[in-house]
């Protein structure tokens, strides 16, 4: 079929300007014009928008969300508010659908426990009945970016077709423009694509009314996302957390690793330089927040991509230019730069907060809020509950905000360096309240894996469910992975070890509680754990070692929290802090184990680490003849 051809009948039709044309024209790439075609003789919009790169275009979009009320305007400059559906507290289009999002898998192919997973013929069968029609009476807008740093081997090319000003302007915040990078892929079908509907919208603001319609199916086969009834960025941005599962599937294929880290420059008081960490947390766990710590600098705070490089290091590029972040306890105390940048004049959107007179406001922000206003539910005031008689908070506790990471005054310089920076370590933690220390060192590469592997963390509202309930999550990924847990494993393990200088790798707990359950950590603590890695990949301190790690030494902690914060640090807390608790690390095991029984293939080198570790923990047990093992403990007098 002529797709050319057909594309320029859509101009006959009225549906398609004879500029937008020849934006499509100039391409000259079949595939593009394929899908254009398929899609939107299926979801049938009444107009076609094609957005280049031009600053005109790009100026278009933000205009039109504001004309059709998916954004208002706010009393500060470049300031908007959007909202998504709601129906009730537990109902609702706030947060990501795991439910309803699913991986297409053929049939005989791999279904991996830890995923939803439906037959591809059944699913699309589904979600393509589902769509037919879906942007009758809209308009389509016709996006091209470039996942990771432009001119570079990290990045990725994205199409995206959308009927959501709202989500065609969060992309211009996130992403990359790449409609002329579209231009050098000589016909090639190398990209990504993701079409997205909000459907059907009722109301002022306009919201999704079919939530029960709500899908987003992630077809690998196609390297595509398709995406109905929703309008919550992690469910209809398709550059985001669902090409990170496309990507997930290339990388693991090939020979680089896709992952859910932030990139930092970490920057020690007194020493002259600049050492790169990535780092890994679920949602709601401090990700966002160490990778804007004071006086660091951020590269990213989401989704990496890594590459081995001819320097022997591991290189990262953040996929995306700015932060989709939880706008939740950002006050001007824990949060100085990211707050400050929320409340100067900037672009900036906001989603699912509380707006009066043209004034913002958000749960934890550190000021007084208003009894009334205007939310997610329409007129609030405090007093209000939903259907169930829930009380409905001023603000989702996932409530949003989306910014340019270049206007953060924080921002590394290597943001866009199309070789991306150099690994010495990587994070990895979650929300666990009474396990591992607040920060730990693997013992090598290995076991660093196997400390990604074992991340818990406990439930918050950033998904759709009950909240408090302790998951595994690998590396932070289970949600995204759309391949075997053994052969994603496996696949860091050969990349680590093609390296001339490995990573190393560290586990932080940032939400460890003493006994009458209040935090051990102060919220900035994390910024000592973080230079004490720091200075560990540097050769400055030396550690004790542990049969699950190397912990810091009460003295080098004692003088970075003085150096660092300006606080004291007493041995009584250091001792609560990094205590090995092995009943409860042993509890841990044994659900890791049961959770790698659910898996095929999961490699040997993970179950030889186990096994070591639930053994040498006994033995230290009753050696020590007590539960509760003290750092000093492992120090030989």
């Amino acid at each position: 079929m002529d797709y050319l051809k057909e594309i320029e009948g859509l101009v006959i039709k009225g549906i398609l300007t004879e500029p937008d044309f020849e934006k499509l024209n100039a391409l000259n790439n079949q595939y593009v014009l394929h899908i254009i075609h398929q899609f939107v003789d299926l979801c049938k919009p009444s107009k076609l928008t094609v957005i280049s790169d031009s600053e005109k275009d790009i100026m278009y979009v933000r205009q039109k969300a504001i004309e059709k009320h998916e954004e208002s305007k706010l009393n500060i400059n470049g300031h908007t508010v959007h909202f998504d559906g709601f129906i009730t507290m537990s109902n609702h289009d706030q947060a990501r659908d795991k439910g309803n999002t699913k991986i297409l898998i053929p049939k005989g192919g791999y279904k991996p426990p830890a995923l939803n997973t439906v037959d591809r013929d059944e699913g699309l069968l589904e979600v393509l009945k589902i769509m037919e029609g879906c942007m009758k009476g809209n308009e389509c807008i016709i996006r091209f970016f470039c996942l990771g740093p432009k001119n570079s081997k990290f990045s990725i090319l994205s199409l995206q077709l959308t009927d959501s000003l709202y989500v065609a302007h969060s992309e211009d915040l996130l992403y990359r423009a790449g409609y002329e990078e579209f231009k050098k892929l000589n016909n090639s079908d190398n990209f990504f694509y993701f079409i997205h509907s909000a459907g059907e919208l009722i109301g002022d603001p306009p919201v999704t009314k079919n939530l029960k319609d709500r899908r987003i199916y992630v077809d690998l086969k196609e390297s595509r996302v398709l995406s109905v009834n929703n309008q919550y960025a992690g469910n209809s941005l398709g550059l985001k957390k669902l090409a990170l599962r496309l990507a997930i599937h290339k990388a693991n294929n090939e020979d680089w690793l896709t992952e859910h880290y932030f990139i930092m420059g970490v920057c020690p008081k007194g020493k002259n330089r600049v050492t790169y960490f990535a780092g890994a947390y679920p949602s709601a766990c401090g990700k966002t927040s160490t990778a804007m710590l004071p006086g660091q600098q951020v590269v990213g705070d989401d989704i990496a991509y890594l590459r081995s490089w001819d320097d022997g290091f591991a290189h990262a590029v953040n996929i995306e230019r700015g932060i989709f972040g939880i706008i939740k306890d950002v006050n001007p105390i824990d949060d100085p730069v990211i707050y400050e940048a929320l409340t100067t004049p900037r672009e900036t959107i906001f989603s699912n907060i509380l707006i009066k007179d043209g004034e913002s406001y958000w749960l934890g922000m550190g000021k007084d809020a208003p009894n009334e206003g205007f939310n997610f539910s329409g007129n609030w005031n405090d007093k209000k509950t939903d259907e169930n008689g829930n009380s409905i908070p001023l603000a989702h506790p996932n409530a949003r905000y989306t910014i340019r990471l270049s206007e953060l005054s924080n921002t590394d310089n290597r943001l866009e360096d199309p070789e991306g920076v150099p690994l010495h370590g990587i994070f990895y933690g979650g929300r666990d309240s009474n396990t591992m220390p607040p920060v730990i060192e693997s013992l090598n590469w290995e076991h660093g894996i196997f400390l990604g592997a074992t991340i818990e963390s406990e439930t918050t509202s950033a998904t759709i469910g009950t909240e408090g309930v302790r998951k595994s999550s690998p590396m932070a990924n289970l949600d995204f992975l759309v391949v075997p847990l053994g052969k994603y494993l496996n696949n860091h393990e050969k990349f680590g070890n093609q390296l001339k200088h490995c990573p190393k790798v560290f586990s932080t707990n940032y939400f460890l509680k003493g006994e009458k359950g209040k935090y051990l950590n102060g919220i900035l603590d994390k910024k000592v754990w973080i230079i004490w890695a720091e200075g560990r990949t540097q050769g400055d301190f030396e550690a004790i070692k542990t049969p699950i790690g190397y912990l810091p030494l009460y003295k080098d902690l004692k003088n970075l929290f003085e150096l660092e914060l300006g606080k004291s640090y007493s041995e009584t807390d250091y001792i609560e802090q990094f205590s090995i608790r092995i009943k409860n690390i042993l509890a841990k095991f044994d659900r890791m184990e049961t959770m790698f029984k659910a898996e095929k293939d999961i490699p040997e080198f993970i179950w030889t680490i186990l096994n070591k570790q639930k053994t040498d923990l006994i033995k230290l047990k009753n050696d020590k003849g007590k539960d509760v093992i003290f750092p000093n403990d492992f120090i030989k007098k």
